[in-house]
């Protein structure tokens, strides 16, 4: 690991250093005077236009506003128009470079971080950006009337004071060495923005803000073109140079992926990424593929492996009873469905944090167990006993004792224990209330999921719905937890942090609209939450997680789902050249509308 100690300087108003970059873990890249990432083309030229396809879950749009709980923002907006203090990169998952900031100074005791602004900062009103702007969007994100996973987000900053007007300074409540990154991260956008209006009033109106991109022609509701601003102030930046190459990035929303995907092979977008392996196979071929009109290509990336699975609402009482969400689990044939619908293309999910060094492994290691012991009271003895809990493998030799008839009796056993018998036709309580469970999805595609583990679930005695509503539907029943099963996605991320207060923490599980959908309400699960936020160290870190990782493993909160090692895209051919290098963390579309450029054709227009 490298330190760069060039180039600092004494910050006059805290006495810290200040520096061009922060790193939670102390290992900055880069030095003061670097000229580009090494993942990007410096000399990549301007112009030319790509148009993308937001996912189905976005099917409409009806609202600018992305901050705010009601509705639902176009794709890529807060990308394209917000910029930040600081901005990552794709090769180092914890460090950060200035980039609305010059520098960045955290005080001696981790208690506070301050900013200073690059002078040339511009909003695309050409109001210069200044301190009071960083602190108006603190606060108007901090506030009742922006989504209430903000406030979760930034709770352990206590709030952020103007020094002078490009100086700003964040207090937090206790040293974090994420802060300074989490505060860095945020999107700025102007005072004037929504002209003194409530904050959740400000709907229609266009972010006022100081990216490289600014909204273009609009359908509203359906698509959305992006025009690439010439008088950026930050296009020479060295954490700029060689990005946002394209003059126009229009985004198209469809309904379902069946339309997606026939649009797509008639030309109406020139890039897709395909989540289902079945299409993948059978639907990426033909044609326009055998001409080379179109390209299709697995991408390999070092991401930590996505989260996926079908997640119990355990708000409700019918869920509250892990033996019962243990016994819905054990119903689904994993195996079965990786030969007969995936074509082998995924691997099963074992935990939250598939794939990376923070996933549990068998027994707790001595680093677990510092942890854990002072928990021991509020445990599952098997979380000391027991090797983490590993989804069921079904195997097809009946003599294994994993076959799924095997399962299935586990799973009876369990439900019995529960006080859920089978009688009447149905799977009962002592009530003789039937026990109903309903998936809901809004696309449609894990229908033929779902159809084949309601068939395991029925023989137990569930009684199972399947329900396709409309996205705006779906999350709205999501933001008030009225729903009982259903399936989600969570990135992988190569350092997970403050965002697991707001997707696993007691508080977040009362607060409606927030990422904790399961209801997660454990004060151990909250300690251990508390131990991953004030990790001064990967070490401390990597420690916490795993044992956050195996306590929520043995409280079987979800179902397990799938996911792949390869990004699986396609994209027109001849409209795009792209970098030498391929970074390691990368998700294909961002990558692709920030470092990708234009042919030679495309710059003149020619499709």
């Amino acid at each position: 690991m490298r330190t760069f100690l060039l180039g600092l300087l004494l910050c006059s108003t805290t006495g810290a250093w200040a520096a061009h970059a922060y790193a939670q873990f102390g290992d900055i890249q880069y030095p003061p005077d670097f000229k580009h990432f090494n993942y990007v083309n410096p000399v990549a030229p301007k112009g030319g236009e790509i148009v993308m396809v937001a996912p189905t879950r976005a099917s409409s749009f009806d609202k600018y506003n992305p901050f705010t709980l009601k509705g639902t923002p176009p794709p890529a907006l807060g990308g394209l128009l917000l910029e930040t203090l600081l901005v990552g990169n794709s090769d180092e998952p914890t460090t950060a470079y200035g980039l609305l900031a010059e520098d960045v100074s955290v005080a001696p005791d981790k208690l506070s971080a301050t900013f200073r602004l690059r002078p040339e900062a511009r909003f695309h009103n050409g109001d210069p950006v200044l301190a009071a702007d960083v602190k108006y969007s603190f606060d108007r994100l901090t506030s009742k009337e922006a989504a209430p996973q903000f406030r979760t987000y930034f709770s352990e900053v206590k709030g952020a004071v103007v020094l002078s007007p490009r100086e700003i300074r964040f207090d937090f409540k206790r040293a974090n060495a994420e802060l300074p990154l989490i505060v860095g991260g945020m999107g700025v956008f102007s005072q004037q923005w929504g002209a003194g209006k409530a904050f959740d009033q400000v709907v229609t109106d266009v972010p006022i803000g100081s990216g490289p991109y600014k909204i273009g022609k609009t359908d509203f509701g359906k698509d959305i073109q992006y025009v690439r601003d010439p008088n950026y102030w930050g296009k020479n930046l060295a954490v700029r140079r060689g990005m946002f190459n394209f003059d126009r990035i229009t985004y198209k929303l469809y309904k379902d992926t069946t339309a997606q995907f026939e649009a797509f092979k008639a030309g109406e977008f020139d890039y897709i990424q395909a989540f289902v392996a079945r299409e993948w196979a059978r639907g990426y071929k033909g044609k326009l593929f055998d001409n080379g009109t179109l390209i299709k290509q697995e991408l390999k990336h070092g991401n930590a492996g996505d989260f996926q699975g079908f997640m119990f609402n355990t708000r409700l009482p019918k869920f509250k009873d892990k033996r019962v969400r243990q016994a819905i689990a054990l119903a689904m044939d994993y195996e079965w469905m990786n030969r007969q619908l995936f074509y082998q293309a995924y691997t099963r999910v074992r935990g939250y944090f598939v794939g990376s060094d923070f996933e549990a492994k068998d027994l707790p290691a001595p680093d677990e167990l510092a942890l854990l012991e002072p928990l021991r009271g509020q445990l599952a003895p098997e979380v000391f006993t027991d090797k983490v809990p590993l989804p069921p493998v079904t195997s097809l030799d009946p003599a294994s004792g994993q076959t799924l008839r095997d399962h299935l009796r586990q799973a009876r056993d369990l439900l019995a224990q529960a006080g859920w018998t089978y009688r009447d036709g149905a799977l009962r309580n002592d009530k003789g209330e039937a026990f109903t469970l309903e998936f809901l999805d809004n696309s449609g595609s894990m229908g033929r999921v779902v159809t084949p583990y309601a068939k395991n679930l029925e023989k137990l005695g569930f009684q199972v719905n399947y329900k396709v509503v409309d996205f705006a539907v779906l999350q709205k029943r999501m933001d008030v937890f009225d729903f009982e099963l259903i399936s989600n996605r969570i990135g992988g991320s190569e350092a997970p942090g403050t965002e697991l207060l707001e997707r696993f923490g007691s508080k977040a599980a009362d607060t409606e609209g927030s990422s904790n959908v399961i209801g997660v309400k454990d004060p151990a699960v909250d300690a251990l939450l508390d131990k991953a936020v004030a990790a001064q160290t990967r070490p401390q870190l990597v420690a916490a997680l795993k044992a956050l990782d195996r306590v929520l493993r043995h409280g079987h909160y979800s179902v397990p789902h799938w996911y792949g090692s390869v990004h699986r895209v396609a994209w027109r051919s001849g409209r795009f050249e792209r970098p030498a290098v391929t970074p390691r963390y990368y998700q294909p579309e961002t990558w692709i509308t920030s470092t990708w450029w234009a042919t030679t054709d495309n710059l003149l227009g020619i499709r």
